[in-house]
């Protein structure tokens, strides 16, 4: 089967011929037409669910006298009755002083956690796609970079690398504009704001009359795009409890990795059968397509926007004053929400060794992936002279290798995680890091063996390709394994943490591809990967390292001290909580005064949501540190003086 094309340049009109089985059949292709269409009819689906009330952040409801219960939609397809809320013995008295503190009702149908298993399920795939489509737009271009090249010739090479790596860049300022974003205006609302322009860029893309204008719009497209890299992740810890979202979050995880090896496949293909603008019209009509369906279908998933939009409607329809109980505990200052966003993740990374250490390898790895955009091209079509669309096969392996880490992961070491977990009612964060421990050898193992089976070409092609599958599995134990390891490390601050770790991570996904090409070709393949392979190997010990030492380099900081003493307050109260549960059945039991205490702390706990019972915990490990520094100080100036 044999493909040939008509015309040079941006024109209105592409054909292309394919010619099977002597047949010539004749296809037009009229590109140009089509990449405004997904931007326009997300346009047109917004202003239509406008006009219906889609956006109604406080109202939307029946304006009945007596009936204020909210209106279904297709992302709201069940509400809590407003007798339910109107009646319902909220703590306060209604006043500015005093207010009502909204919580969620039991059972709430409002409320995510309370979603069926299907429609949970459902949000998580339309989330993971999201971030699919996004992955997919890093590398789908890179297999198209000598078409790109040809359509804009007489620049240097690294400007042409940058397609792929400007791209990326956009990842370092997204998420910290995107994250505290979606804690203002909700996750519903920044997935589709965001999404919106994200389409646009990359359908503008297609008519990029220049390299310049391409890498700009290349750098917005990824800046929008890396929305859900934060908002999915969001979604899905909203509406499952932590036993139960490891499966989810493993989906979901998988999409970063998953999409970068899949889209040198497409792109390769459309770029040797049509052109290369024809990439970046199917990633605007997927990322339309996922647009128009999350305007429909995607709800509102963050507990205090969906509390606080309640508050105000109580408010305004009775009153008397409501406030959300997030906003009682700790008051929404949208200015140092921004400002915090900005400087937290930064701190973090440069003062916690932990932070620091693990942002570090996990950034190399990702560098080295981005690096591989670059390097498989060159072995593949370079020296053995494939296609470019066979060239994107070449990533299957590291496909495969990814998905069996997933299924060991998900099958094996979560579930025996878990169960100790339940046994022993808490496990350190060190826990998390055998799966850290495979991975950082298997990784370095399967680019030594694709260093030396990649060339001379008479080595059966076969053989690199096999060897990408530990690098595969390898890069997927790792990144997941350390990430739940620094969450359980830093639970209140984990968004933040993790945030600046995709900083770094994406500034050294910029820069590592830009001396690839140079070095792959004045060292050769073997050596080249030899030494990236080396690089990978040196960061291998690190999972040891802090499976030993990582209590120790926590306990070196104030912030690392009090995160370490949160895990063991939650030790405490899970502990009281199973004695209290035991007392209830055995009354006869003496318990002592402090003991009592504690059980009226841990139910008054468990009947809290997670996110404010980790900040009434973090409170308690302030007041007891405050208390331990008191009495200190006391024995101190006691010693003193008997001396």
């Amino acid at each position: 089967m044999g493909v040939s094309g008509a015309g040079r340049g941006p024109t209105a009109w592409r054909v292309v011929y394919i010619h099977q089985a002597n047949i010539p059949c004749r296809i037009v292709l009229p590109y140009t037409l089509l990449v405004p269409l997904p931007p326009i009819l997300t346009l047109v689906s917004l202003a239509i669910l406008r006009a219906m009330g889609a956006y109604s952040s406080d109202s939307g409801g029946t304006m009945s006298s007596q009936d204020y219960t909210l209106k279904r939609f297709p992302w709201r397809n069940k509400t809590t009755p407003w007798a339910d809320l109107v009646n319902h013995e909220y703590k306060g008295s209604g006043t500015e002083t005093d207010p009502y503190v909204v919580v969620w009702l039991p059972d709430d149908a409002e409320n995510p956690l309370t979603f069926k298993p299907r429609y949970k399920w459902n949000i998580t795939i339309l989330a993971a796609m999201g971030t699919l489509a996004v992955s997919m737009g890093s590398s789908m271009l890179s297999a198209a970079i000598t078409a790109i090249e040809e359509a804009f010739p007489g620049f240097n090479t690294m400007l042409y690398i940058m397609v792929t790596g400007i791209y990326v860049l956009g990842f370092v300022v997204g998420p910290l504009l995107w994250a505290p974003a979606s804690e203002i205006f909700g996750r519903r609302s920044m997935f589709i704001i965001t999404y919106i322009p994200f389409t646009a860029f990359c359908a503008a893309v297609c008519g990029a009359k220049d390299l310049n204008t391409l890498l700009v719009l290349r750098f917005f497209a990824g800046t929008f795009g890396s929305s859900t890299m934060t908002n999915a992740g969001g979604i899905i810890a909203d509406m499952f409890d932590p036993k139960q979202r490891g499966l989810a979050m493993g989906v979901y995880s998988i999409m970063p990795f998953l999409g970068p090896t899949i889209g040198p496949v497409g792109g390769g293909f459309l770029s040797q059968a049509a052109k290369w603008e024809w990439v970046g019209a199917v990633i605007a009509a997927f990322a339309g397509i996922l647009t128009i369906i999350s305007t429909i279908l995607l709800p509102e998933t963050y507990a205090p926007v969906l509390l606080r939009r309640r508050a105000t409607r109580l408010s305004k329809h009775t009153g008397l004053v409501y406030r959300c109980q997030h906003d009682v505990a700790k008051p929404l200052h949208t200015k140092q929400l921004f400002l915090n966003q900005l400087r937290v993740p930064l701190v973090l990374l440069f003062t916690e060794p932990v932070v620091l250490l693990t942002s570090l390898y996990l950034s190399v790895v990702y560098a080295i992936l981005y690096m591989e955009f670059t390097a498989f091209p060159i072995v593949f079509q370079g020296h053995r002279h494939w296609s470019p669309g066979i060239s994107g096969l070449a990533f299957a392996g590291v496909t495969v290798g990814a998905f069996l880490a997933l299924a060991v992961l998900m099958f094996y070491i979560n579930p025996a995680y878990a169960k100790a977990h339940q046994k022993n009612g808490y496990m350190p964060p060190e826990a998390r890091l055998p799966g850290a421990i495979a991975g950082g050898f298997l990784l370095p193992m399967g680019l030594f063996i694709f260093a030396w089976t990649c060339m001379p070409v008479r080595i059966h092609w076969i053989a690199p390709i096999i060897s990408t599958v530990p690098y595969g599995a390898g890069l997927v134990l790792l990144f997941l394994s350390v990430s739940n390891y620094v969450v359980d490390s830093y639970l209140l601050m984990a968004a933040s943490v993790l945030a600046g770790g995709t900083v770094m991570r994406s500034i050294l996904g910029v820069v590592f591809p830009l001396f690839t090409a140079d070095m792959y070709t004045n060292l050769g393949p073997q050596w080249a990967g030899t030494l990236v392979a080396f690089l990978a190997l040196a960061f291998a010990p690190a999972p040891i390292l802090l499976y030993m030492y990582g209590r120790k380099l926590r306990r070196m900081t104030k912030i690392g001290r009090e995160a370490d003493d949160l895990g063991v307050m939650i030790v405490k109260m899970m502990q009281a909580q199973q004695a209290a549960d035991q007392h209830a059945a055995h009354p006869e039991v003496h318990r002592s005064p402090d003991e009592d205490e504690e059980e009226a702390i841990a139910r008054s706990i468990a009947d809290m949501d997670e996110e404010t019972a980790l900040d009434t915990m973090v409170e308690l490990v302030r007041t007891e540190t405050r208390k331990t520094q008191a009495s200190q100080r006391s024995g101190y100036g006691e010693g003193e003086k008997q001396s």
